[in-house]
């Protein structure tokens, strides 16, 4: 299973191989300003020739000098949302007279996904999901039914500004997790991708493409790539120790500082790609005759999630921020044997008050005490973007 290299026509007749195995491809593409996931019909829907620029609280689409077709770092969604939705109808029940209330047959069966365009740090996220869906031995077959996707990754070439994935060393190269890895190569007149195979589907899928044999002008150019995207991550964090430094600070007075800022609005666990809380709601039709069961979406930030009888566990929003902050980066490592945050930067760029979970931690570890120090040059300067054109919206 070595590499290979294609041409753009050679990516157009992979997503059209993938299609013709009946799956449903979903990849990057450019609406309301932004990059989101969808359906695609082919190549023709990607975002090419378009990048972003990301700082705290801030997302723009700009356009390249180039048609790349991953020139960005991640947009507001992530991967999560296919395979943990947003509602799921855990069953239906409906009445049987003389009998009662009798489960009603089994629901659509799952989409067949492929998922293109998946990043490294978002590669590590589903990895994280995993073992909190289907560690175990009560796997969640709802989670499992959607979790065989045909993943084709693309190794990363533009950090975002608040993107640390380095720092979490979960990217910016993808190791495993995949089906296929692509590495694009946009230099002058040449636009080609290094294909490294990681799965036997994804060699049999691979025969179907034209290809050439990868030397190693190719591996180099490729390796380049993912080696100039780690010198120019947007944001660092020091994760060495990190669960036990933050133990140590759960009474520190800059909780305050940062509470006073949080809107305690949800954002930063609904654009996560680790998060996974939910609730259960139980319906019934008017006539009494059916109930459903649906499990949605919640947020450690919402008062009522820590609800116990007679109130909630977490009454402030310093509570809910240290709450969300200590499990991802400290808790969860004991809960799941790795930290929940993968450094794609997500709750940094759509934190509508730009608040910074690296300058935070910065902040509750400094030696100094409390304060609120500032992104230092080169972990965070925003880059100089091109200038601003029309985008797909």
């Amino acid at each position: 299973m070595g590499s290979v290299v294609i041409d753009r026509r050679g990516f157009e007749l992979l997503i059209a191989a993938l299609q013709s195995r009946d799956y449903k491809v979903v990849a990057p593409t450019a609406r309301d300003g932004a990059i989101a996931y969808d359906e695609i019909g082919g190549v023709s829907d990607l975002p090419a020739g378009l990048t972003d620029e990301q700082e705290a609280g801030s997302y723009r689409l700009w356009c390249r000098d180039d048609d790349a077709l991953f020139g960005y770092a991640v947009g507001p969604q992530s991967w999560k949302r296919y395979l943990f939705e947003p509602k799921t109808v855990v069953f239906r029940a409906q009445r049987v007279e003389r009998v009662g209330f009798v489960r009603a047959g089994p629901s659509d069966a799952a989409p067949r996904y492929a998922f293109v365009g998946v990043r490294s740090c978002e590669i590590a996220a589903i990895g994280i999901q995993d073992r909190v869906f289907l560690g175990g031995s009560h796997a969640d077959p709802h989670y499992r039914a959607r979790r065989d996707a045909f993943i084709v990754a693309v190794q990363c070439g533009e950090p975002g500004g608040t993107c640390f994935c380095a720092s979490m060393r979960t990217g910016p190269r993808a190791e495993a997790g995949f089906d296929l890895a692509l590495t694009e190569i946009v230099a002058g007149d040449r636009h080609e991708f290094v294909v490294e195979v990681g799965s036997s589907r994804g060699d049999d899928l691979l025969g179907q493409v034209p290809s050439r044999p990868a030397d190693s002008s190719d591996l180099g150019a490729a390796r380049a790539v993912t080696d100039s995207a780690s010198e120019r991550m947007g944001r660092r964090l020091d994760a060495d120790g990190l669960p036990e430094r933050l133990a140590a600070v759960l009474e520190h007075s800059h909780w305050d500082q940062v509470a006073s800022r949080c809107l305690g609005c949800t954002s930063c666990t609904l654009v996560c790609p680790t998060c996974f809380c939910s609730r259960v709601s139980d319906t019934t039709d008017l006539k009494g005759l059916e109930a459903t069961r649906t499990r949605t979406w919640d947020s450690c930030f919402t008062l009522g999630h820590s609800y116990l009888h007679g109130g909630s566990v977490r009454s402030t929003i310093r509570d809910r921020y240290r709450q969300w902050l200590t499990h991802k980066l400290s808790t969860w490592v004991a809960q799941f044997g790795t930290s929940g945050c993968v450094g794609c930067g997500r709750c940094i760029t759509w934190c509508p008050v730009g608040i910074d979970i690296t300058v935070e931690v910065q902040a509750l570890l400094a030696p100094l005490g409390p304060g609120r120090p500032t992104v230092s040059p080169g972990a965070g300067a925003p880059v100089e973007p091109a200038a601003p054109a029309e985008v797909p919206r």
